[in-house]
C-alpha cells in the first residue's frame, strides 16, 4: 500500500467543478494528438523534468490514454496537466500487489458546503456513493481534498471505496471512475468532511482505515485465496465437471473479475463463466461458492440451468444452458426491439414466473435487470447470473448495497435492511424498459440515477402504454417496500391482462410466438 499527501494547493484541482476545456473546440472534439502535445509543451513550458529528459515520455503518454476510456481524455483539467503523470505513476505502482491500494491525497480549496455532488463515470461498472452523501458539516466554507486512488478493478470496487471515505466522516462532492483496458481502476474523489486543509493528517487517516479493511484488497496472493475457497466450499461433487470435458469457444462476455464462453460440454451446447485466477480473492470466492449452491438448488423452465462447476486451480468456472437469444438488454438496446402488448406481457410473465420461483425457494437476486434475462432460441426469457443472489434465510438482515443503480430499490441504495421485495422493485424497472424500449435514466449516471431515487424519483410514465401497465408499474416501484406486490400477486394480475389483450385481438398463443420470432 502506498500514497503521498501533498502540500496545500489553493488551484483548481482535477475534480472540481470549473472549466475542463479540452472535451470541444470549435464544434468538435479534439484528438488525441492534439492534446497529448498539448500536454507535452505545458509541461515543458512549466520546467518538468521528465518531460524535458525522459525521450520516451510521448510514446509513454499516448500508452496512458489508450489503457482508459475516452471520457477521461475529456476530464483532463487544462489547469493541472501534470495530474496526467501521477495517474500515470498511481496505475505504475497498483502493478505490485504490496502497495494496492495505491492512493493519493492532496487538499483543493474551501468550497461552499452546499455545492450540489457532481458525478462522471468512464465505465457503467457501477455501485455507492449514497452511504458518503451524509449531512454536511456546520459552516459556510469547508476544506475539501482530493482523494485518487488505484488498484484491481473488480466488481464492487465503488461501493467498498465510498463506503471507506464514508465510514470516516467524509462526504464525497464528486466522484471520477475510470477502468483501463488491462484491468486497473482510477478512481478520483472530491471530498469535504476533513476538519482542516491537512492533506497529511487525512493521508494516514485513511492510511489506518485501509489498514483496517484490508479484506477488502484480498487478491494480491492468489494462492491463499484458493485454499479460501476450498476451505469453504461445501461438497458439490455431484455438480463437479472435468475441465477437460468441456471445449471452449469464442468469448461473448468479459466482466471485471471474469469472462463468458459459448461452449460445449458433452455434445451440448453451453455457456461457461470462468473467473479469472489474477481476480481471485475471498470476495470473489465466496460468491463463486454462492452461486453454485443456489444454481444447484433450482430448476424452472425460466431460470438458466445449471448444468455443473469446476473448482480446480488455477480456474474456477460454472456452466449453464447456453441461452442463443441473447439478453433482453440487447435485444431492446442493441437491436432496437419495439415490443407490441402482447409479447410485452408475455417477457413479463415470463420473468415474474422465475422470480417467484426463486422467492418460493426463499432466494432473492439481488440484481434483476435486462441484462440478467436471457432468451432461448424459442425466445423464453429465463433469469441468470446469481452472483449476488442470496439464500434470505442465512440470517442476518441483508443492507448491503448490491446490485446495479439503474434498477436498484431505495432500501438497498439507503443501506437499510431489505429483503425479496427490494426484487419487485428491480422488476418495475424491466417493465419500464420493455413498455419503453429505453434504458432507464439515460439522461444520468447510474450514480446519478441513485441519488435521485432515494429522494423519490422514478423514470418518466410512458406515453400510449395501457394504464393498467402504469398502475402495475407504479405499484411495483413503491417508496415502502410492504406496498409492493408479490410476483406471484403480479403473475395473476398479467395472466388475466394478457387473456384481455388476446380476447380483445384475436391473438393466440402461436400468434404471439411469431410475433416473438419476427423480431431481433
Amino acid at each position: 500500500m502506498e500514497g503521498r499527501a501533498e502540500e496545500a494547493i489553493e488551484e483548481v484541482g482535477e475534480s472540481s467543478t470549473p472549466p475542463r476545456g479540452f472535451g470541444i473546440r470549435g464544434g468538435g472534439r479534439i484528438v488525441a494528438n492534439d492534446i497529448k502535445n498539448k500536454i507535452f509543451t505545458w509541461l515543458l513550458e512549466n520546467g518538468n523534468e521528465e518531460a524535458a529528459s525522459n525521450p520516451d515520455f510521448m510514446d509513454q503518454l499516448e500508452a496512458h490514454f489508450r489503457r482508459l476510456p475516452p471520457s477521461y481524455l475529456a476530464d483532463v483539467n487544462i489547469d493541472r496537466m501534470e495530474d496526467v503523470l501521477l495517474h500515470q505513476k498511481l496505475l505504475a505502482q497498483a502493478k505490485d500487489p504490496e502497495k494496492r491500494p495505491v492512493f493519493h491525497v492532496r487538499f483543493m480549496k474551501f468550497e461552499d458546503k452546499n455545492l450540489n455532488v457532481r458525478i462522471t463515470e468512464g465505465t457503467e461498472d457501477e455501485t455507492n456513493v449514497a452511504g458518503a452523501l451524509s449531512a454536511r458539516h456546520d459552516g459556510i466554507y469547508v476544506p475539501t481534498h482530493e482523494i485518487t486512488f488505484s488498484t484491481i478493478d473488480k466488481p464492487k470496487l465503488l461501493s467498498h471505496l465510498s463506503a471507506l471515505l464514508s465510514n470516516m466522516g467524509l462526504n464525497i462532492r464528486e466522484a471520477h471512475v475510470f477502468s483501463t483496458t488491462d484491468g486497473y481502476s482510477l478512481d478520483v474523489f472530491v471530498v469535504d468532511g476533513w476538519h482542516e486543509e491537512d492533506p497529511d493528517g487525512l493521508y494516514k487517516e485513511l492510511e489506518a482505515a485501509i489498514a483496517r479493511n484490508e479484506g477488502l484488497w484480498a487478491g494480491s496472493s492468489h494462492s491463499s485465496a484458493a485454499e479460501y475457497m476450498f476451505a469453504t466450499q461445501p461438497k458439490v461433487d455431484a455438480w463437479e465437471i472435468d475441465k477437460r470435458l468441456l471445449k471452449m469457444g469464442e468469448k461473448i462476455a468479459s466482466g471485471s473479475s471474469g469472462d463468458m464462453y459459448h461452449g460445449s460440454y458433452l455434445g451440448q451446447d453451453v455457456a461457461i463463466k470462468v473467473l479469472r485466477s489474477e481476480h481471485l480473492n475471498e470476495t470473489e470466492g465466496a460468491e463463486f461458492t454462492q452461486e453454485v449452491m443456489i444454481l444447484r438448488e433450482v430448476q424452472h423452465g425460466n431460470v438458466v440451468r445449471f448444468i455443473g462447476a469446476c473448482r480446480k486451480p488455477p480456474q474456477f468456472c460454472i456452466v449453464t444452458e447456453y441461452m442463443s437469444g441473447g439478453s433482453l438488454y440487447d435485444f431492446l438496446h442493441k437491436h432496437h426491439n419495439i415490443l407490441e402488448l402482447p409479447v410485452l406481457l408475455k417477457y413479463a410473465l415470463d420473468v415474474c414466473r422465475g422470480m417467484d420461483y426463486l422467492h418460493q425457494k426463499k432466494i432473492v437476486h439481488r440484481d434483476l435487470k435486462t441484462a440478467n434475462l436471457l432468451m432461448d432460441n424459442n425466445h423464453v426469457v429465463k433469469v441468470a447470473d446469481f452472483g449476488v443472489a442470496r439464500f434470505q434465510n442465512q440470517g442476518g438482515d441483508m443492507t448491503a448495497e448490491t446490485g446495479t443503480y439503474r434498477w436498484m430499490a431505495p432500501e438497498v441504495i439507503n443501506h437499510q435492511p431489505y429483503n425479496h421485495k427490494a426484487d419487485i422493485f428491480s422488476f418495475a424497472i424491466v417493465l419500464w424498459e420493455l413498455a419503453t424500449s429505453k434504458i432507464p435514466y439515460d439522461n444520468l449516471t447510474p450514480l446519478e440515477a441513485a441519488l435521485g431515487v432515494i429522494q423519490g424519483s422514478r423514470p418518466e410514465l410512458p406515453e400510449r402504454t395501457h394504464p393498467r401497465l402504469l398502475d402495475l408499474m407504479q405499484r411495483c416501484w413503491e417508496t415502502a417496500p410492504a406496498k409492493r406486490p408479490s410476483f406471484s400477486q403480479v403473475i395473476v394480475e398479467l395472466e388475466e391482462f394478457l387473456k384481455q389483450v388476446q380476447e380483445t385481438a384475436g391473438t393466440s398463443k402461436q400468434e404471439i410466438d411469431g410475433l416473438e420470432k419476427s423480431k431481433k
